[in-house]
């Protein structure tokens, strides 16, 4: 009787939510989706090209005609969503085969026109820029393989980086000043930022023009200590070649990081002294065109510092310092209003809110409270004293579009109440385009006002919500499901002809990182429909939210602190062995699949777990985080001289003597982010245990292993061939 009590109670969990639902389920088509479809495209839906707000109501746009090959950047109202000018066109250019991207100066009379673009890592790419009057149509040459030149607020100069060095180009004078030139590959980078901070703080130039345009402040990277990784490229010649860069790994030296301000004036460049720190993560300018500031990091990330730097006297002091027991976010959201008073996020209260600070770095007021999170700062529109942001409000899994007073009061939602929401603010505030989406409605772009009205649906994906009434398309049943003393967030696709009778295989999909979401109310991403290729084999696919994750809060997401892989593990064997406990589960059929930290995961987990899980898939997975990169690893782990049980009781290839399920284990070789090297240490721990295993060891692919034709139908048909194997035979 007592179990037939917990398969009661485990059905009222899993179905009072989704009854409803179920309902529709039946209206779904006959057909199958095909790994062909999901990967030509057959599914993707319509999109807008992203916008560039301008000045007034006004948004540009890149276009490019494939038929007559013609770019143009396009002017366009906001309030009739028609074009009204086009700005410049390739076909007026005759220097420019194509026009790849486009910025304007502050007043909008002078663009900035890449092309001949060369990636180097997932954010940086260098290319020809030009510069371009609007007015005259003139267009001059800025530099061939420069990277991210930008106008002085004057519009006299544009700075940019070539070969490790910073340049600025004198349109007045037309001449051009190389600020620096100690740069070297592999030793010293000036303006650019080095691999990790690239990747793990988020971005590219590390220069700023002052206000006034008298002052640059860059950052200098001296990374002659950090240690080399090599990888070789097969390519197509008959020798590899070998990628060299400077990756600094948990517990290695980093780049010596420091701040420099070149006045334009004097062609003098002065060193600004911040104290004690490991990283310069952020630097902005005031409105107060002598002041910077700049954002410092301790090497625990848990001491984060605002400096407030006088350019005219090289002097700073502390504006703002914050402190966490776990760790502090980096975040775009430092905002300097009209009396540069300025705007601030922050977990300090438990939640991620909305705070404003004077410009001695006293509290005015915290805007935002409750136990939920801001996801998204938009601006602050001064005539009105009103700041418009995204939260969950709604629920963990929902993001909605809000304004609210300065004074914190006044709140309103703007936008649809559940689902995702995603706003793109005109630059005056006076409207949005709205991206909407939930599991059961693709994107929905609309225009609003700033008070919430919308005034026009401009795309809605129709079409293809009506193409995919003919497809076997299960519904996402959202639910909660309780773990280790925690409700956790938790969606399941059962096939669409599911009888509770019989007895299904259950695939397990997640990727656990700290403040990561996979179970949100959103539409469906290329994997959603590789599960529902799976659903209509009759595979149950289901994704729980474990310890770690984000948008409930910092204990929740900090929980795994100095220890990934333990909580999340736990939360997912457990989630498995409950839901084996479901009638309609086979108990002996039970996969879990993830990619990069989702890899890490499902590979712990067939170990760890090898009374639950019969087999798994991990992709480009993390086996050591002694290997990863020292700013991401750091964050969560401290060093692993510090932390070495941290590191190694989490360790898969510790545990390689566990596996007793069916593992496959895919890399690519390029991979400068989780490097081949963790699958090759995870390799040799197997065979030394004398363990069976499959692999699929990708030549030259980058951590996303796509390059290439049929790249990714290669992959997910060897990954569908295993899951049927393994679970369906």
């Amino acid at each position: 009787m007592k179990n037939v009590g917990i398969f009661f109670s485990l059905l009222l969990l899993f179905t009072t939510q989704s009854k409803a639902q179920n309902n529709s389920l039946n209206t779904s088509g006959n057909k199958e989706i095909s790994l062909t479809e999901i990967w030509n495209g057959t599914f993707s839906p319509e999109r807008m090209n992203a916008l560039n707000s301008m000045n007034g109501d006004f948004y540009s746009l890149l276009n490019y005609n494939r038929q007559t090959r013609e770019a143009t950047v396009d002017k366009y109202s906001y309030k009739t969503l028609e074009k009204v000018a086009t700005i410049v066109s390739s076909k007026d250019l005759s220097e420019m085969n194509t026009i790849s991207s486009y910025s304007f100066n502050n007043d909008e009379t002078k663009l900035i026109l890449g092309t001949n673009f060369n990636g180097i890592y997932r954010r940086s790419f260098s290319g020809t820029f030009y510069a371009f009057d609007i007015a005259s149509k003139e267009l001059i040459l800025i530099g061939e393989n420069i990277q991210e030149p930008i106008f002085s607020p004057d519009n006299q100069k544009v700075a940019y980086a070539k070969d490790n060095n910073i340049f600025i180009k004198d349109f007045e004078k037309n001449s051009t000043i190389q600020i620096t030139k100690d740069g070297l590959k592999n030793s010293i980078i000036n303006g650019i930022t080095d691999w990790v901070y690239e990747e793990e703080f988020g971005f590219v130039r590390a220069f700023e023009w002052s206000a006034d345009s008298k002052h640059l402040a860059f950052l200098r990277f001296d990374e002659t200590a950090v240690p080399t990784f090599s990888m070789d490229i097969v390519g197509k010649e008959l020798y590899p070649t070998q990628q060299v860069f400077k990756y600094p790994k948990a517990g290695e030296k980093n780049a010596i990081v420091t701040l420099h301000i070149y006045n334009a004036s004097n062609a003098k460049t002065e060193k600004i002294a911040l104290g004690d720190y490991e990283y310069i993560p952020r630097i902005k300018w005031s409105n107060e065109a002598n002041f910077l500031i700049a954002t410092t990091l301790n090497r625990h990330q848990n001491d984060l510092k605002l400096h407030k730097i006088d350019a005219q006297k090289s002097t700073s002091s502390i504006l703002l310092n914050e402190t966490d027991k776990a760790y502090v976010d980096i975040h775009d959201n430092l905002t300097f209003l009209n009396d540069n008073s300025f705007i601030w996020t922050s977990e300090k209260d438990g939640f991620n809110h909305i705070y404003q600070y004077d410009f001695n770095g006293k509290l005015i007021n915290q805007i935002t409270k409750g136990n939920w999170e801001v996801t998204n700062y938009y601006g602050f529109d001064a005539s009105k004293k009103t700041i418009y942001y995204q939260s969950v409000e709604n629920g963990a899994i929902n993001r909605g579009v809000y304004s609210i007073g300065l004074n914190g009061k006044n709140k309103k939602l703007l936008s649809e109440k559940e689902g995702q929401n995603n706003a793109a603010f005109s630059k005056n505030l006076n409207f949005f385009i709205n991206t909407y989406s939930s599991s059961e409605n693709p994107p929905v772009y609309s225009l609003y006002n700033s008070e919430g009205k919308m005034l026009k649906v401009i795309i809605d994906n129709r079409e293809l919500k009506n193409e995919l009434k003919g497809y076997k398309m299960s519904k996402k049943e959202y639910s909660t499901i309780n773990i280790n003393g925690n409700e956790l967030n938790m969606w399941m696709l059962k096939p669409v002809d599911f009888d509770a009778s019989k007895k299904y295989p259950l695939f397990m999909f997640q990727y656990s990182g700290p403040g990561s979401q996979q179970v949100g109310n959103s539409w469906n991403a290329a994997n959603d429909y590789w599960h529902n290729m799976l659903a209509q084999k009759g595979i149950i696919v289901v994704c729980v939210d474990g310890r770690g994750t984000g948008f409930k809060g910092a204990d929740f997401k900090k929980v795994t602190q100095k220890e990934l892989g333990k909580y999340e593990v736990e939360d997912q064997i457990a989630a498995a062995k409950k839901l084996a406990e479901l009638p309609y589960i086979n108990k002996n059929k039970i996969g879990i699949w993830g990619w990069s930290y989702g890899g890490f995961m499902s590979t712990n987990c067939i170990l760890k777990g090898n009374d639950v899980f019969s087999m798994a898939i991990a992709v480009a997975p993390v086996t050591s985080w002694r290997f990863y990169d020292s700013v991401y690893t750091e964050r969560y782990m401290q060093t692993p001289q510090e932390n070495a049980s941290g590191y190694d009781e989490n360790s898969p290839f510790n545990y390689a003597d566990k596996l007793k399920g069916n593992f496959l284990l895919v890399h690519g070789t390029g991979d400068d982010n989780v490097h081949v090297q963790n699958s090759y240490r995870m390799i040799n721990s197997l065979i030394e245990a004398n363990k069976q295993f499959d692999m699929f060891v990708v030549p030259d692919r980058a951590h996303g292993i796509y390059e290439g034709k049929n790249m990714r139908l290669n992959l997910y048909t060897k990954m569908t061939n295993f899951v049927e194997k393994h679970l369906l035979n």
